[in-house]
């Protein structure tokens, strides 16, 4: 049971590791809007924020390789929950939070720019419409740290 654990959390650390470094550049159809995302945030600052926000997750990735065959030292599990726990409040504050229960006009403006025309299966509130990309990717997200929760209980 745990090497299936330890193989669905490595599926679920590439695609982290994939989305962050690849959403906002390469074309996904209706899945983003790479005009609107241009149009709010210039290539630097768009790259800035790629490479830092992939680093973490891909060294996470990257360690979880190399250390799957024989069982995740406790330095990679607190790295592993310290980037996912960031990770996992990022998404709350970027986007559950003003969606649910604080509107951030400023923050819904933008969206409503970067994420025009983008398909979406939850309704607006509050301004903000979650995209489809993006709920797909939280989902992924949190069953990564599900995972993570078992991997680490069962050492």
């Amino acid at each position: 049971m745990r090497n299936a654990i330890l193989h669905a959390f490595l599926v679920c650390e590439v695609y982290v590791v994939l989305f962050i470094a690849l959403h906002d550049w390469i074309p996904l159809g209706r899945l983003n809007n790479l005009r609107g995302i241009r149009a709010v945030d210039p290539a630097a600052k768009r790259l800035a924020v790629t490479a830092l926000s992939t680093l973490p997750f891909a060294v996470g990735l990257a360690a979880s390789v190399h250390y799957a065959d024989v069982g995740f030292p406790r330095w990679l599990l607190w790295f592993l929950w310290c980037s996912y726990a960031t990770g996992l409040y990022g998404i709350l504050r970027a986007w559950w939070l003003p969606y649910l229960l604080i509107p951030e006009p400023a923050r819904a403006a933008r969206y409503r720019a970067r994420f025009e025309n983008t398909h979406a299966f939850l309704p607006a509130r509050n301004g903000i419409r979650p995209d489809t990309l993006h709920a797909g990717f939280h989902g992924v997200f949190l069953i990564a740290v599900i995972l993570l929760g078992a991997l680490s209980t069962s050492r």
